[in-house]
């Protein structure tokens, strides 16, 4: 791994350890719990940091001098396990299953608890990428879906999480979702123009020809 490499994922490690410490200082009470929350908000910060990086394939690649793909799905993985492990350990120390169960009951509900339908649109989207080779016309719409989630877990922590009680946790998870969104944005400009250009080459060819 080369030296800027190292100093990203550094810079990352301490972003996220600093979270983590905040976290303890704000409501610290037994291991089980805070590791609950500690799953939660490293999970959301590692997804946000795989879908921010989606626009600059090029740049990835020639900074990390590895396959943008292979650092993206780094972030996704280390992501997923520890979205997956907070309602795992949320259920055992709940001893209730249907912490993995959409409330729909109400609409306010259904947003307070919006971390439970985030999980399941995270793994939609994640089989998607593993079937992408046998859906290859529409998997990325669905993958996609990843924002979608975000956007689910992000209002669940803004509603009841309690370290988003701190004002830098708030703002600072706030943020990467805003920059997430912007990432999106940016992405799908960058393939319209892409289209855009085949269009036009296309259109040139049939002209010459």
């Amino acid at each position: 791994m080369n030296t800027k490499a190292i100093l990203f994922f550094a810079v990352v490690f301490f972003f996220a350890l600093v979270v983590s410490i905040i976290s303890f200082l704000v409501a610290y009470v037994d291991p089980v719990r805070f590791s609950i929350r500690l799953f939660a908000l490293n999970g959301f910060i590692a997804l946000s940091i795989a879908t921010i990086i989606t626009p600059f394939l090029k740049e990835i690649t020639i900074y990390f001098k590895k396959p943008f793909l292979r650092v993206h799905h780094y972030f996704a993985a280390l992501g997923l396990t520890l979205i997956t492990l907070h309602p795992i350990f949320l259920a055992i120390q709940r001893l209730n299953p249907a912490v993995f169960l959409p409330t729909v009951g109400s609409f306010d509900m259904f947003m307070i608890n919006g971390g439970r339908q985030a999980l399941i649109i995270i793994y939609i989207a994640f089989v998607a990428v593993i079937l992408r080779r046998k859906i290859v016309s529409y998997w990325r719409p669905f993958h996609a879906l990843m924002y979608v989630a975000l956007f689910f877990g992000i209002v669940h922590a803004n509603l009841i999480g309690t370290d988003f009680q701190n004002i830098i946790v708030l703002i600072s998870l706030n943020a990467l979702f805003v920059a997430s969104i912007l990432a999106f944005v940016l992405k799908r400009w960058q393939m319209h123009k892409i289209r855009n250009k085949q269009k036009a080459l296309e259109k040139k060819t049939e002209l010459t020809n």
